[in-house]
């Protein structure tokens, strides 16, 4: 009898000291497996959602519009400028552009000083321009009014190729610059530039090429 008591003694001690009669048994890969029983999470998290309107872009690629500003053709003075361009989205980053552009240019500085007979006559005085050239979004993104109102914008580079008839003549014409587009809404476009258009000329007595600086500003309707 004792010697069955002390048995059962001993077996419990050993069970308690392997702790299994203090775990429960909620699954393992073999069994006899015990692994402890995971408390219930007390604190649900409480995230604050926020209802986003994505940008109403048109997905047209399409884009003409017009443009006002000013002009310095090199020797004949600073002008307003008006003209038109047409643009072609390729790519979210790339375009090709076409434009057309007119202004008025003044007397040079030598004729108004030494009172000699007009170099140019009034209809050689128009400077008219079209070109070619292609642009690459730089720094597309988002403009930012106060805290809810946000408006799609880039600044670009852009270049190209085209014709200028000034002085009697058609001169093959060089443009660069850049510009900054800001989209008004989904439609309508704001744009801001800067180009240099860069021709050969020799009608004050030496050939060189000219420097003629535009900005403009204008908008344009994407269809």
């Amino acid at each position: 009898m004792e010697a069955r008591i002390r048995v059962l003694f001993l077996t419990g001690v050993a069970f308690a000291l392997t702790g299994c009669g203090s775990l429960p048994f909620v699954g393992g890969d073999e069994p006899g497996d015990a692994v402890a029983e995971v408390p219930e999470q007390v604190i649900e998290p409480e995230v604050e959602r926020r209802d986003v309107e994505p940008p109403k872009i048109d997905t047209e690629n399409f884009e003409i519009g017009a443009y006002t500003g000013l002009m310095s053709v090199e020797d004949f003075g600073v002008n307003p400028v008006y003209g038109v361009r047409l643009a072609y989205h390729i790519t979210e980053g790339l375009f090709v552009e076409a434009a057309y552009g007119r202004t008025d240019t003044e007397e040079t500085s030598f004729e108004r000083l030494s009172g000699a007979a007009e170099i140019l006559t009034d209809d050689e005085r128009e400077f008219t321009y079209y070109n070619a050239s292609i642009g690459y979004n730089v720094l597309p993104g988002e403009a930012f009014v106060g805290r809810n109102l946000a408006f799609s914008q880039a600044l670009y580079l852009i270049a190209g190729i085209g014709s200028t008839e000034f002085a009697g003549d058609d001169r093959f014409t060089v443009n660069f610059g850049f510009g900054y587009r800001l989209l008004l809404n989904d439609v309508i476009a704001l744009h801001a530039d800067v180009r240099d258009h860069l021709f050969d000329i020799d009608i004050l007595g030496e050939e060189k090429t000219a420097h003629n600086i535009e900005g403009h500003i204008g908008f344009t309707i994407f269809f």
